[in-house]
């Protein structure tokens, strides 16, 4: 056995319910549901989605609907990172990754050059994904 590595051993699932289908389709009904709450978790951990101090309901409102926006275009980034090591990523790690970037920034009238650093590590991500969203990539 390697350093780093463990034999796989079984991982059994227990699940009380009252739905009379197979168990196949019970464990999938139920894991659907732990995805959808994993969504939920992405949203309040990684675009604060729960964050509603402001004192007036519209306020809070507009910050919840800024952070369900910006879900979706997150969604939509990991949708085109998909032959990237983004491809499952979440958005916290989208964000890291990706946006949280420090970048050298030459406009000029026609074209707007995005310089990345040397040793970025996810450079060649980046790329891949800028270029799938039509930015010309050198």
């Amino acid at each position: 056995m390697r350093l780093g590595t463990a034999e796989p051993r079984d991982n059994p699932r227990f699940v009380v319910t009252n739905l009379s289908l197979p168990p196949e389709a019970v464990y999938e009904i139920y894991r659907g549901r732990g995805d959808c709450e994993n969504r939920i978790k992405e949203l309040k951990n990684g675009l604060a989605l729960d964050r509603t101090s402001c004192t007036r309901f519209w306020a809070n409102q507009f910050r919840v609907l800024l952070s369900l926006s910006a879900y979706v275009l997150y969604v939509d980034l990991r949708d085109r990172a998909r032959h990237t090591g983004c491809a499952r990523a979440q958005v916290s790690t989208l964000r890291e990754r990706l946006v949280k970037l420090g970048a050298w920034v030459d406009r000029s009238v026609r074209r707007i050059v995005l310089h990345l650093p040397a040793s970025y590590p996810w450079s060649s991500d980046w790329r891949a994904i800028a270029g799938s969203v039509g930015a010309l990539v050198t």
